[in-house]
């Protein structure tokens, strides 16, 4: 069985991440959705604060019959996650050259430090391409419905 991680804040989780995991799943049996804890981007709270466990719980409601996909958070390096999972890969969306150059900085940290685990880029689609996190929790803030943004909670088998 081939699985590949698929790392990130996910705050929110967005029909773009969504999409990167659609894609993935044809060429990998399983992803794992690793909620990483971030201190840039996470709560004062820490690791597993509530802000996490809802992320992980919404995602894992996006998810919930479809076998292939499994949701957690992790504190730790995402080679250490890799490697409780036996993942063969990293994947992860790519929509700016910014994006780009920051994920092939991880990519190679990662590589050096495991035993060559590859990272494989998924690029954006161009109607999403506009699309991030940032972007919606800043429309949230103004009070504007981003549902539009985010899975519908609905998984497929």
């Amino acid at each position: 069985m081939k699985t590949a991680l698929f790392t990130g804040t996910f705050n929110p989780f967005t029909i773009g991440h969504a999409d990167i995991v659609e894609r993935a799943l044809k060429i990998f049996d399983r992803i794992v959705i690793g909620i990483g804890y971030n201190p840039d981007k996470s709560t004062k709270e820490g690791f597993m604060s509530p802000e996490i466990e809802e992320r992980v719980a919404k995602i894992r409601k996006v998810y919930e019959n479809d076998s292939r996909v499994i949701v957690e958070a992790y504190s730790d390096l995402t080679v250490d996650l890799a490697e409780r999972h036996k993942a063969v890969a990293i994947v992860k969306g790519v929509r700016s050259i910014k994006d780009y150059e920051y994920e092939r900085d991880q990519a190679d940290f990662n590589k050096l430090l495991s035993d060559g685990l590859d990272t494989i880029l998924f690029y954006s689609r161009p109607e999403l391409s506009a699309l991030s996190s940032s972007m919606i929790r800043t429309l949230e803030m103004f009070g504007k419905d981003v549902s539009k943004f985010l899975p519908s909670g609905k998984g497929k088998e």
